[in-house]
């Protein structure tokens, strides 16, 4: 794994964005994301977060190691991303009704000028962003922490019910780092700028996020470890 590590992560991601830039496969991606979301969700989270784990265990160790718990560590990340897809279209639609009962600020019509429309088109992706990362945000990455932790323990040969797993847990710099820093920093602007895309590229662009999103939480994790 350490020798040939390198190689395997930028070939997969070779092969990955290939499949994505390539028209014909790119038309089965957009294809098979519309008719089985769920799915093609699930599989989204489950490689490319794993490819953000795989990465931030190579910076914290400064080679490549295996991540213990790839299985379940990868079925964790595919009902994740089930319910990233969930969301997404859950905030979306709940900002778009609560605009039409004026609980919040409405899209500009097709009449207004097209830099009104781009400002209109910024404040509602700006206003799913917000909302979702404020709300689902946390809890859900509260959820891949507990989990994560509580396989690392099983593979490790510790058996530990999930309340201790719970206590084990430094909330306090959970809270500190990852609400207080890393969602307003990184994950509300760039949902923001999510949201902004067409539906099509939408998806491609979330894709590539759960990169970001694997790395981001399980840097902090190795990173405390290793402190």
């Amino acid at each position: 794994m350490s020798k040939y590590g390198t190689v395997i992560w930028v070939g997969l991601l070779a092969l990955i964005a290939g499949f994505l830039i390539y028209p014909p496969t790119h038309k089965v991606f957009i294809d098979l994301t519309a008719r089985y979301p769920y799915i093609m969700g699930f599989a989204k989270f489950a490689i490319l977060s794993m490819m953000g784990e795989f990465l931030a265990a190579r910076l914290v160790h400064k080679k490549w190691v295996m991540v213990r718990g790839v299985a379940p560590k990868m079925l964790v990340w595919g009902i994740l991303g089930m319910l990233i897809v969930l969301m997404f279209a859950v905030f979306s639609g709940g900002v778009d009704t609560a605009a039409s009962q004026g609980l919040l600020i409405s899209e500009c019509s097709d009449a207004c000028p097209p830099v009104v429309q781009f400002i209109s088109r910024l404040r509602r992706a700006l206003f799913i962003s917000a909302i979702m990362n404020l709300t689902f945000g946390p809890v859900f990455m509260a959820a891949h922490r507990i989990t994560d932790v509580y396989i690392d323990k099983r593979y490790s040969g510790q058996k530990m019910p999930v309340t201790g797993i719970i206590t084990q847990i430094d909330w306090g710099r959970f809270i500190k780092e990852i609400v207080c820093v890393t969602i307003p920093v990184f994950w509300i602007p760039a949902h923001t700028v999510t949201f902004l895309l067409p539906g099509q590229y939408r998806v491609l662009f979330a894709a590539s996020l759960s990169i970001v999103l694997g790395l981001i939480l399980s840097f902090a994790k190795m990173r405390h470890q290793k402190d």
